[in-house]
């Protein structure tokens, strides 16, 4: 007859601390891969916009960042950037400059696609409409969540490209084209990929959609 042997109160308790070591790196793993664990995603259609004509939805991996427009300050610009979103000419687009808590970069529609990526030109793409002149004479804070249009070491130079800053960025005011704030979902933009070595990113996230909200 075999008889059953008993663990002790100290096996017991090693098997407990092992089992609860097991338990937390899998969750330490689970929330290092899913970067997006603890971002809200916000519906657009839950909000009442004062001035839903200039409001924006952009969607990325960790969900939507809504953008509004200020076309009093930079028709031309908004003008520019409404028209390549209504052609959904955004969709696909590589965020292809990242600085960690300082700015996003993209909107490069030539070189940044996600079928047809080229790291070798990607930042000096351009739309195929043309260039634009600066829209710089306006007063406007570049606060966090700004929105501008990037550009050449030129004047009117802006095109397609924006960037989006996740900090207040002085020096850029009457520097670079500012066409409107994110108002909500600006943590979206604080997870999207960046790399340690470079602002250029191997591998990059991508917008999914940019959409007007009368659209959605």
């Amino acid at each position: 007859m075999i008889k059953k042997i008993q663990a002790s109160s100290h096996e017991k308790l090693i098997f407990l601390f092992l089992l609860l070591l097991g338990f937390f790196a899998l969750s330490f793993t689970i929330l290092i891969k899913n970067k997006c664990l603890f971002v809200k995603n916000i519906n657009p259609q839950n909000i009442n916009f004062e001035k839903p004509n200039n409001i924006v939805v952009l969607n990325a991996e960790c969900g939507n960042v809504i953008i509004e427009l200020y076309p009093e300050i930079s028709p031309n610009g908004v003008e520019r950037f409404k028209k390549l979103v209504n052609k959904k000419l955004y969709d696909g687009v590589a965020f292809h400059r990242v600085i960690k808590d300082k700015l996003v970069q993209t909107g490069d529609l030539e070189f940044g696609k996600k079928n047809k990526l080229d790291y070798g030109k990607i930042g000096t793409g351009k739309s195929g409409f043309g260039t634009i002149k600066s829209e710089i004479e306006a007063e406007f804070n570049f606060d966090k969540g700004s929105v501008g249009l990037a550009r050449s070491l030129k004047y009117d130079t802006e095109d397609s490209q924006f960037f989006i800053v996740l900090d207040d960025e002085p020096l850029f005011e009457g520097e670079y084209t500012p066409i409107g704030k994110v108002i909500y979902g600006i943590k979206v933009l604080e997870k999207i990929k960046y790399s340690h070595r470079s602002e250029y990113i191997l591998r990059p996230d991508f917008i999914n959609t940019i959409r007007m909200y009368n659209e959605n």
